[in-house]
Order: C-alpha cells, then structure tokens, then sequence
C-alpha cells in the first residue's frame, strides 16, 4: 500500500526540496523530475526512479498505466496531498507527479558515434532554459549527442528537466571540460563548427555534410577563444536588425536544420 503523506514536515518531503539546489543534488546524487510527460519520457528512455511523489486528486486517470509500472517495477510510491505537491513543485499548477532518480553518469567515452555524426557543443550555458531549448532542437533534429563543456549551471537543474520536456533523457548528453571535448572530437575525425558573429562565412554557405558538432557559446560573451582558435571552421547567422536577436537556444535551432537540410539534399 502507498504511503499517504499530509504534511510538508514530513522528512521525505524536505530532503526532495533540498534537491532544488544544486548542493542538494550533488551531495545526494538525485535529481527532480516534474510532470507527468516528462517522468514518463524518462521511464521510457530506462531512468527507474528511487520514489515517485504522486498526488491522485491532480492527476488524471489515463496516467494510471505508467503508475502501475512504476509499482510493479518496484519504485517507491509516495501518495501526497496537492498541498504536499504545491510544497515539492518547482512550477506553478502541478501535475500530481514528481520523481527523484539517480543523476546519469556518461562520459565522452560512452559515446558511440555512426558514421558521419552530426553533434552539438554548448559552452559555458548560464541559463537552464536555453540549455533545456537546445536539448528539444536536439531532439527533434535527430542529434546523436549534446556536449555541454564548462557550464555555469547544472546540467540537471530542475528547470533544464522542465524545459526540454524530459529530452534530457533522450537525447545522449555529456558533461565535459573543452580541452578534452576539443582534443577527443578531433580524434573521433569529426570537424568543428564555431558559431561567432566575427566569422565571414555564412551558416547556409558552409559544408555541414559529414561528422560535425556544432559549438555555440553564451548570447554575451560567445564562444570561448580556444574554441574560436581549434575549430575547423566558423560560420554566422547573419542579422539584419539592430540587436543580436536571436539568443543561443534560436541560433543553435537555426544552425542544426542547416545542416539537417544539407543532409537531405545530398
């Protein structure tokens, strides 16, 4: 039988929402996952939750199959009031469904690239929106993998989680330093793309046929000068307005579809 939890004291409750900070998440190597859609993405993509937080009165009945599973499976199921669920929630009007799973760990090496991969490279991201926007591009383009080198913020922060819709988990996504992405991208032959403003050649004139990963950096101060200095090639979108319009969740989205269309044509 569930337990039926009622108060926001309850000590299951306060280590999940310690796990909004990101000490909170490395001192217990957790993360939060919020929402029916996304927990059920990640289910999907084989993340096996250590407990599921979940409110009857704000779910609907059609999410009873995925909660079943999660039973038989064995995962921890905690049924809560929805004032216990506003107290765990990290965004306005809840679902009834919150997760906590184990932080996946991949390393460049898990990598298994095909023959002519087509990657991303995010460098020094700030912000978990965009971070979570260039993961959904990601996905929906048919990326193999995202590597996010030096970032300001964590790659599991709940708001990434929300923003990618759960993408996270499907899309093969590596944390790394740029010394070590730079130096293993050019042993797997895979050419990089720089994104700066100061390039001369069009993105749309570029060949990103081929193994290539594309390397954006941070809407203010773009990419890194190691990354500028080693890529094999760097390319624009061009601006017509009085402000660089696009921020970088945009101007990744832009660049891939390029390079998807290049793919297609042949």
């Amino acid at each position: 039988m569930p337990i039926a939890i009622s108060s926001v004291q309850n000590p299951r409750v306060k280590a999940a929402v310690r796990l909004r900070e990101r000490r909170g998440r490395e001192e217990a190597g957790l993360l939060l996952i919020e929402g029916y859609e996304e927990v059920a993405l990640a289910w999907e993509c084989g993340v096996r939750p250590q407990e599921l937080f979940f409110s009857p009165q704000l779910a609907r009945p059609q999410e009873g199959e995925l909660l079943a599973a999660m039973r038989q499976a064995g995962v921890f199921v905690l049924e809560v009031t929805p004032a216990v669920m506003e107290k765990l929630a990290y965004r306005q009007s809840p679902d009834g469904w919150l997760a906590v799973a184990p932080v996946p760990r991949r390393t460049l090496a898990d990598l298994h690239l095909g023959p002519a991969p087509l990657l991303v490279v995010v460098e020094g991201v700030e912000k978990p929106g965009n971070l979570g926007a260039i993961l959904r591009s990601a996905d929906a383009a048919g990326v193999e993998a995202v590597i996010v080198c030096d970032p300001r913020t964590d790659l599991f922060n709940p708001n990434v989680v929300r923003a990618s819709k759960g993408t996270v988990f499907q899309v093969p996504v590596v944390q790394a330093g740029s010394p070590e992405t730079l130096d293993w991208l050019r042993r797997q032959g895979v050419r990089t793309v720089a994104a700066t403003p100061a390039a001369t050649q069009l993105h749309w004139q570029a060949d990103l046929r081929g193994g290539i990963a594309l390397a954006v950096g941070t809407e203010k101060e773009g990419l890194s000068g190691q990354w500028l200095e080693r890529a094999d090639l760097a390319v624009k979108i061009p601006m017509h307005g009085r402000v660089n319009s696009l921020n970088v969740a945009q101007a990744l989205t832009v660049l891939v579809y390029e390079a998807l269309r290049q793919r297609y044509s042949g």
